[in-house]
């Protein structure tokens, strides 16, 4: 049960993390725990600091290890979530502020065997869908235009 909400508080931490880096309004919602001692939004160190913290504490009390979480493979594991959530890929590009797509797509978006998997089983899937509409589309009474149809002016 101690595994699941350290998890779960690791992941809401990185959301609220990114959420507020990537606030582009200007306005900040990132107090209550999110600023440092001198009112200050936490920078990268401050993350870094927490996390070693929070994964050295379960490292203590648990049998299995967590490995080492920086803020940086935070920002590959948002990258990839958003990608497997089917961000657009110029989305993601501005919102990770990468001047180019291939940083984003090759670099930070690690996607495995079953992503490639799952993604040829939904265009089996649109296909089928097709092929289902053509042969409905082609037991009704409508009347397919040919070029024949057309008179040349």
């Amino acid at each position: 049960m101690r595994k699941l909400y350290f998890k779960a508080f690791l992941s809401s931490s990185v959301t609220f993390y990114y959420r507020c880096l990537s606030n582009v309004s200007g306005t900040s919602d990132c107090a209550g725990g999110y600023l440092d001692e001198n009112g200050m939004p936490l920078v990268a160190l401050h993350w870094e600091n927490r996390l070693s913290h929070m994964v050295g504490r379960y490292n203590e009390i648990f049998r299995e290890q967590m490995p080492k979480t920086t803020p940086h493979v935070c920002r590959h594991t948002y990258c990839s979530l958003q990608a497997k959530a089917g961000m657009y890929p110029k989305t993601l590009q501005y919102r990770m502020g990468h001047s180019d797509i291939g940083v984003t797509m090759n670099v930070y978006t690690h996607l495995g065997l079953e992503d490639a998997e799952t993604e040829m089983a939904r265009l089996q899937e649109a296909e089928d869908a097709r092929r289902e509409q053509e042969k409905l589309m082609g037991k009704t009474d409508e009347v397919r235009m040919t070029k024949n149809q057309f008179r040349a002016g």
